[in-house]
């Protein structure tokens, strides 16, 4: 039987998954037993040193990373005080789902008691990824490789998009941190684990009703993998809770809030104009290649060749690697068509690709698995570098430059030039440090030293291991050409 088929048969009993895992547990215990003692403390020491890295990255976005409420999350935060103090009210052009916010309800009445309603609720999505990288490890933890876990969850801190959503209170961590977990859990195939998963699966979209595209490619390929057609409840209930909320929030089920909802006419052929009305192959290679918002750019490990690393995993761990990362694949591919067509495909003014927050788990996991394979070949090896060192600097951009471009330029005259933040690479959050040359204060350059660290930590080792594999070749190559004797004037 393939692999995947074995990790997908129905009549593998819950109790037999958590036996292997225990004995994949016990197994990983022994290997550590039998090895030399100077490999084991190499070993102990690595994990010690990342974890470190890890609660040291979490301690300097805490302390060290501004936090504003502004834009979306202002209307968020008042939609929840309205909320606390008043009930439900109907207003039909409530745009955004209470279903995310509703879990900082308790910061807000801490707050308020404080008098700091504000600054605690700017604390919410820091927690909401805290506690994803958590569940995250707890999930995982036995049934795959600690040191490709480690690995995983220090690039979510330090290479991703994920720290340029932590100093607001929009909406988008709640969602990715609830669809990334919620398909590991319920990948773990234990009832209790699997309701859970669907659950935060289900609030996740619903918390951003256009995740439902993404949604339904999840499902259908949930469907197809396990061949049960009743993963299509979970489509039913999420329909019933966006209606549902509709109807409560805005007096009718078919009122989104965004019924008249448009940006600025500028020189670009299709702004000014409501709804999914922006082309789809412009939408489509605008997200994925422009230079202020493509995926490309911003998530690019998910370019990475991955699935045989994955495969091979499996024969020595229960949880299927692969068939997660296709599943987050696929979530990402609905969300990629569905945007798409939006006429704010960009996020509007938001550093990066802000509806696709979610690329980072996939595209964090394809990394980690690459830079955690010993036996890789020496381009995938140049390739995996390259994508490290612009994952390495994403993650400095979204912790340290966030740009005042939309401010000083892109956003002026009613916002006239703003496709000079999408589409010119000096105008790019990604590139236009290097155009201005901010400056850092001293918490910031700490911070800037310890991403280095990180940085060096993974890509040193991968350098080696470059230079080891090219060694061979560039000698081959250059010997001609550097044999003296054979040169006239």
């Amino acid at each position: 039987m393939d692999i995947t088929e074995a990790n997908f048969d129905p009549a593998i009993s819950d109790r037999d998954k958590e036996l292997k895992a225990a004995r994949n547990s016990d197994q990983e215990i022994h290997l550590m037993d039998d090895l030399p003692e100077k490999e084991k403390k190499s070993k102990l020491f690595f994990a010690i040193l990342e974890t470190c890295f890890i609660f040291i990255g979490l301690l300097c976005i805490y302390f060290f990373l501004p936090r504003m409420i502004h834009g979306d999350g202002a209307q968020r935060y008042q939609y929840l005080a309205d909320f606390l103090h008043h009930g439900i009210t109907r207003n039909p052009g409530a745009k955004y789902s209470l279903v995310g916010p509703i879990f900082a309800l308790p910061l807000l009445i801490i707050g308020e008691r404080l008098g700091q309603p504000v600054a605690w609720i700017l604390v919410y999505n820091y927690i909401l990824f805290a506690g994803c990288l958590l569940a995250i490890y707890l999930l995982c933890r036995n049934h795959i490789d600690r040191g490709l876990l480690r690995k995983f969850i220090l690039l979510l801190v330090t290479s991703s998009m994920f720290a340029a959503h932590l100093f607001a209170f929009y909406g988008e961590v709640f969602s990715a941190a609830c669809i990334g977990v919620g398909i590991i859990a319920f990948m773990r195939r234990s009832r209790l684990s699997s309701i859970g998963g669907w659950i935060a699966v289900i609030l996740g979209v619903v918390n951003t009703p256009a995740m439902v595209g993404g949604f339904c490619l999840l499902i259908f390929k949930r469907m197809l993998d396990m061949k049960r057609l009743r993963y299509l409840i979970a489509v039913v209930a999420v329909a019933a809770l966006i209606l549902g909320e509709s109807w409560l929030r805005r007096g009718s089920p078919q009122a989104s809030g965004y019924a008249n909802d448009f940006g600025f006419h500028t020189v670009m052929p299709y702004s000014g104009l409501p709804g999914f009305s922006y082309p789809f192959f412009f939408g489509l290679i605008s997200i994925l290649f422009s230079f202020g918002k493509g995926l490309i750019f911003f998530t690019p490990g998910f370019l990475l060749p991955v699935r045989k690393t994955m495969l091979k995993l499996q024969e020595k761990y229960d949880l299927n690697l692969y068939q997660l990362y296709v599943l987050w694949l696929f979530f990402l591919v609905g969300l990629i068509l569905v945007y798409s067509r939006w006429w704010a495909w960009y996020g509007g003014r938001y550093w990066g690709p802000r509806f696709f927050l979610f690329a980072s788990l996939p595209a964090s996991l394809a990394l980690a698995v690459r830079l955690h394979d010993k036996g890789t070949k020496l381009w995938v090896n140049i390739f995996t570098g390259v994508v490290l060192c612009l994952s390495a600097w994403v993650g400095v951009c979204a912790a340290l430059f966030q740009s005042d471009t939309y401010i000083s330029t892109c956003s002026a005259n009613n916002y006239a030039l703003e496709a000079y933040c999408h589409y010119v690479p000096e105008f790019s959050v990604l590139w236009h440090p290097f155009v201005v040359h901010p400056h850092l204060d001293f918490n910031q350059g700490l911070y800037l030293v310890y991403l280095l660290v990180v940085f060096l930590y993974f890509f040193v080792p991968l350098l080696c291991k470059i230079y080891q594999q090219s060694k061979g070749i560039v000698v081959a190559t250059c010997k001609p050409y550097l044999d003296m004797t054979k040169w006239r004037i």
